[in-house]
């Protein structure tokens, strides 16, 4: 009967608009929670055939159907936490809950969320305060970070630091810019050969952050007699006082006199000790620690070993590696990479974050805490390196804002009261018919 489906559509329409009160509610609540994706209720009609042209019509109603906006971005705010996180555009951060912080590879379960504020706990831990733990990739002892599988959990860790961390870097490469005098290599009867002898010590850091140095001679070769042109040869001498002054190489270098390239690199020649690259200009010296790459220039280098005018002249000398330094921040980058800081100066890379992806964000499972689950509705995820694929970047000292728009919900609330008042008054106009109809009777 068509008067019965008028009540069945007018219920139908309160219990809609009731879900869209809720999901309005929820907005408003949230409107100041990071990380806060809005909520929406969008009604689909309920259509109950019968024949066109019947002159009669049953009404089939409404029904609402929920939706959160997972894809949508809120506004970035800045913060002074280093390790409050957001993303610049498409991604999730991978996160587990603290329970599961003794569960391993594949057996800890992976939820994404878009923002947190990341702090470390008692054990070095990197998680919020409703216990988020971080995950992401751990980098070597020497900030390199290994290529994972991408399509998988297993690889993942919690992010862990410890604060109170003492770590050195030890010295890997060296570039020795000097100057050595031109005319120590011409003869002077007056002169004692040994007064010529120019050293130079270079201090270089141990693997156990030791401090350690490179003794370095320079012998110049004088002609034989008066009136024989200058030889613009050194000898080279390199001893390393961690292997208690052993001479670890001696090179002989003749320089250029020509008006081209007058003052350079024309010859080196391994006397003992490891081999001259003239490609890049590097030797490869061994210490008591481990190789070290000495660079003293190409052949016809400016920038490298030089023999000119009369002075010993140390131009440019630069080394890698740090002393035992303790750490003083934490930070990550845009391309998601937790770097370390330490007192000396010395940086390292202890973690990758990567960002999940999937398919389609708006199917994923929605959890509390801002949280959500990979879905058969969201597709696969897969692990991106920040701002590559379809991924923005990682912003630190950020959180992401509620994507609720206080204004636009308050405008639906008023629309939602006005439906609802509506629907009531089908029902009581509906009451109102079944009533005369009884009174027919009477």
């Amino acid at each position: 009967m068509t008067i019965s489906s008028s009540l069945s559509a007018g219920v139908a329409g309160l219990n809609a608009n009731a879900t869209r009160l809720a999901t309005i509610s929820d907005n408003i609540a949230n409107s100041a929670t990071y990380g806060y994706k809005r909520a929406t209720a969008d009604f689909e009609a309920l259509v109950i055939g019968g024949m066109a042209g019947s002159g009669t019509y049953s009404a089939g109603g409404v029904r609402a159907t929920t939706q959160r906006l997972i894809d949508e971005n809120g506004p970035l705010i800045s913060t002074s936490n280093p390790l409050d996180i957001a993303i610049s555009g498409r991604g999730m951060l991978p996160v587990t809950q603290e329970a599961y912080l003794n569960y391993s590879g594949d057996d800890r379960p992976m939820l994404v969320t878009t923002t947190g504020s990341f702090r470390t706990d008692k054990d070095g831990i990197l998680k919020t305060e409703t216990g988020l733990v971080l995950l992401g990739w751990p980098a070597d002892a020497d900030g390199n970070v290994p290529a994972y599988p991408r399509d998988t959990v297993t690889s993942l860790e919690p992010v862990k630091v410890q604060v109170n961390q003492q770590s050195g870097d030890p010295t890997t490469k060296m570039n020795l810019g000097v100057n050595l005098p031109a005319t120590a290599t011409e003869y002077d009867a007056d002169l004692d050969p040994a007064d010529q002898i120019q050293s130079l010590s270079i201090e270089y850091f141990g693997n156990l952050g030791t401090s350690e140095s490179l003794d370095v001679t320079f012998t110049p070769s004088e002609p034989a007699a008066s009136g024989d042109p200058a030889t613009n040869t050194w000898t080279m001498t390199i001893k390393d006082s961690a292997s208690a002054g052993a001479v670890i190489g001696e090179y002989t270098l003749v320089f250029d006199d020509s008006r081209a390239n007058g003052g350079t690199l024309q010859s080196v020649t391994v006397v003992s000790g490891g081999t001259y690259n003239g490609t890049d200009g590097t030797i490869d010296l061994t210490v008591a620690g481990g190789p070290i790459e000495l660079t003293i220039g190409t052949i016809g280098d400016q920038s490298g070993l030089t023999q000119l005018s009369d002075s010993f002249a140390p131009v440019s000398i630069t080394k890698d590696g740090s002393p035992v330094g303790n750490l003083t921040s934490v930070e990550i980058d845009v391309n998601g990479y937790v770097t370390a800081t330490y007192d000396t100066g010395f940086t390292r890379t202890i973690y990758q974050v990567p960002l999940v992806d999937v398919p389609n964000p708006n199917g994923l499972i929605s959890h509390s805490n801002q949280t959500y689950q990979v879905s058969p509705q969201s597709g696969s995820f897969f692990l991106w390196d920040a701002g590559d694929g379809p991924t923005g970047e990682v912003i630190g000292f950020t959180r992401e804002g509620s994507t609720t728009d206080v204004a636009g919900e308050l405008t639906n609330l008023i629309q939602t009261q006005r439906a609802y008042s509506s629907n009531a008054k089908v029902i009581q106009t509906v009451d109102e018919m079944l009533q005369e109809t009884t009174n027919i009777k009477r």
